[in-house]
């Protein structure tokens, strides 16, 4: 490791002077190895192409290939990039993470790189160009909301599958429809989204977006027309390079709104994804596609009415069964299909309760999969002590009140329940 105050030393961040380059070449600062991580080294470049962890986004990926001493030696006197690097022949270190601090960029690889030596780095372009389509399309839209309704972004998340962006107040399902076709109209329209630092003077006169206090330089990301932004990540240069925005998902999130969103080609997957769904329930139901709706609907509205009947059928079956218990069992316990409404047992067992002295319970369920049930008593009993002797030779989990107790046992035949209900007294 190199014997210096790395902290004092900023990486120069290729990145912003061009978003659109893809590789790069840079001295190795400092290694050294990863303390609580095994095989794993945390490196500094003098310069990198590489875009950290940062303002909510996740790093870029891609590789860094070191150069030997020789060609490190013959690239400082001729500055030519060796033939077996540049086509891809040298040994390819992946960068598994890279994140920044005070303004230096750390690189984290499974190799080890010698100091001051020369290394030739390459980035993952479809994975920042996918991340610069995503960050653009949230700038339009947060500058939409923004300027409509008077929300700030107060939470901004791009992983590699969804963008979240929370917002200070709440949106209806028709306001994010808006704003959705509000920014698919920006991306249309192809503005251009510049990025600059503007000096001290020139800051104070600008009208802009941020999250939080900034000390320091301050980049700002403006889209034309749309929005003025401070922000550190890679944008795409116009807005129709975006593609198009889509809303995956929204809810009231702490007062206000979380909205998901993917763009570009994450939204074109997403829409084929949905839209090949579409297509093969269309098939199943024998319909189009937009006449899923009313089917479905007409379909659950048909299982209600049939759970319903099965119900009321299941009810007068258990009735029947209570009906021929003989009048002198004090204990009784009947058995019903596992698929059986749990409102109708608790009123039937209710009935046998107000018509016996004694405990009164129903079992649904199977012996291979086990039985749940409802047990209540009359006046003096106390529900809890069937369960208290089932838990003696059997799995039962469950309680509650004197009257009535809930639970489910496993491991019991029909007949050994039995018993403990004809035992107890």
């Amino acid at each position: 490791m190199v014997l210096l105050d790395i902290m004092s030393e900023k990486t120069i961040k290729l990145y912003d002077e061009n978003a659109y380059s893809t590789e790069f070449t840079a001295k190795v600062v400092s290694c050294e190895k990863v303390e609580d991580k095994e095989g794993l080294f945390k490196v500094v470049l003098d310069r990198t192409l590489f875009f950290p962890e940062e303002g909510g986004q996740t790093p870029d990926k891609g590789i860094i290939i070191p150069f030997s001493d020789e060609e490190s030696a013959s690239f400082e006197e001729h500055g030519t990039i060796p033939e077996s690097v540049s086509a891809g022949k040298g040994a390819a270190i992946e960068v598994q993470d890279v994140q920044i601090k005070n303004d230096v960029i750390f690189h984290f690889v499974t190799s080890e790189l010698k100091a001051h030596s020369v290394v030739f780095g390459r980035i993952d372009f479809g994975h920042r160009f996918s991340n610069m389509q995503q960050h653009s399309g949230e700038h339009i839209f947060s500058g939409i909301v923004n300027s409509k309704f008077g929300y700030d972004n107060v939470g901004f998340h791009l992983s590699d599958s969804i963008v979240t962006m929370d917002y200070s107040g709440q949106l209806s399902p028709e306001e994010i429809s808006d704003i959705e076709l509000s920014v698919n109209q920006a991306i249309y329209e192809n503005r251009e989204i510049r990025a600059f630092y503007p000096s001290p003077e020139e800051l104070s006169d600008i009208d802009y977006r941020s999250k939080k206090e900034l000390i320091g330089a301050v980049r700002i990301v403006e889209v034309d027309g749309y929005d003025v932004c401070a922000c550190c990540a890679p944008h795409v240069k116009r807005t129709g390079e975006i593609g198009i925005l889509k809303v995956v998902s929204f809810q009231n999130y702490k007062g206000g709104t979380r909205v998901s969103i993917l763009c570009g080609k994450r939204a074109l997957e997403f829409l084929s994804g949905e839209h090949s769904m579409i297509q093969e329930l269309a098939g199943e139901l024998s319909t189009s596609g937009d006449n899923i709706p009313t089917i479905v609907h007409k379909q659950q509205e048909e299982i209600a009415s049939l759970k319903r009947s099965l119900s009321e059928a299941g009810e007068k079956l258990l009735n029947i069964e209570a009906d021929k218990l003989p009048e002198g069992v004090k204990n009784v316990c009947l058995f019903a299909d596992k698929d059986s409404d749990p409102n109708v047992i608790r009123r039937v067992v209710n009935r046998l309760v107000s018509e016996r002295a004694g405990f009164c319970g129903i079992f649904f369920g199977n012996e291979a999969d086990g039985f749940r049930f409802i047990i209540g008593s009359g006046d003096g009993l106390n529900s809890n002590d069937i369960i208290a002797e089932l838990k003696k030779s059997f799995n039962v989990r469950g309680g509650g009140k004197p009257a009535m107790v809930q639970g489910s046992i496993e491991g019991a035949s029909e007949e050994a329940i039995r018993e403990v209900f004809n035992m107890v007294s």
